[in-house]
């Protein structure tokens, strides 16, 4: 249901996440709910792992949404333990300390589309399609669907969500919905270089960074200006910027 691999890579180890149900279009149902929040916990317990791919098995989904057996039977009580479910595995990709990049490689639909929202970067291959239903099964999209206005904007969330209209890859990265758009047979190629580019950086400074990031998706600005400042001068605590600095100017020394 859930498949945790650790990958060697050159910059430092990467925990590759797969949603693995692709019979059912990876659907979120609630043991795979519980099972993709424990799996991110365990990552993030690892110190030895320095970045996060998330992804559905097959060729065919992302994820297809949320289980529709599981909606259907759903009263109010239970309705707000099962949203809860889907908010837990997405606050667990968006308050991860690590990059998270979500690898979308087929449909990304309801509640795979907030987990995607939740990831730091969204790759998806140019066959992936992006949607948010849930209105025409007379519910509304909630949680971190409040994702999209941060993402898109305001009408093109709103677009989404009060059509229920599905949107193509091309459109998404026109949008901005997704950062990449990748031919299916480059897809793994450009998680790759990504997640390179990623554990090019310190450790400690892309941790800084993604604190940052969500802080200034939430606070004032005047609040992420100054926890900015407190950042820039924890960095200097490790003597790692020095270290860096030396070292780049040392190569285009030699370079010149």
């Amino acid at each position: 249901m859930i498949r945790t691999a650790l990958e060697a890579r050159a910059g430092g180890l990467v925990a590759r996440i797969t949603l693995d149900n692709p019979r059912k279009l990876n659907i979120l149902t609630r043991a795979a709910l519980a099972a993709l929040a424990q799996a991110m916990r365990e990552v993030e317990a690892n110190e030895r792992v320095r970045a996060v791919v998330v992804t559905g098995a097959g060729d065919k989904a992302f994820v297809g949404g949320a289980d529709l057996e599981a909606l259907g039977a759903l009263d109010p009580a239970s309705a707000r333990e099962f949203i809860g479910q889907i908010h837990a595995a997405c606050a667990a990709m968006r308050d991860c300390p690590l990059p998270v990049i979500a690898r979308i490689n087929g449909w990304c639909l309801g509640a795979g589309l907030e987990l995607a929202a939740s990831c730091d970067l969204r790759i998806a291959a140019d066959s992936a399609a992006f949607g948010m239903p849930e209105v025409r099964l007379g519910i509304p999209s909630v949680v971190e669907a409040a994702m999209l206005p941060r993402l898109i904007g305001a009408g093109r969330a709103r677009w989404l969500v009060l059509t229920g209209e599905t949107i193509d890859a091309r459109a998404a990265l026109n949008w901005g919905l997704i950062e990449k758009m990748s031919k299916s047979d480059a897809l793994d190629s450009d998680v790759n270089s990504a997640l390179d580019a990623i554990l090019a950086g310190s450790d400690e400074a892309i941790r800084a960074q993604k604190r940052l990031c969500k802080l200034w998706e939430e606070a004032p600005l005047a609040e992420s200006v100054h926890a900015s400042i407190d950042e820039f001068a924890r960095a200097y605590e490790s003597g790692e910027p020095g270290r860096r600095v030396a070292a780049f100017r040392a190569a285009r020394k030699r370079g010149s």
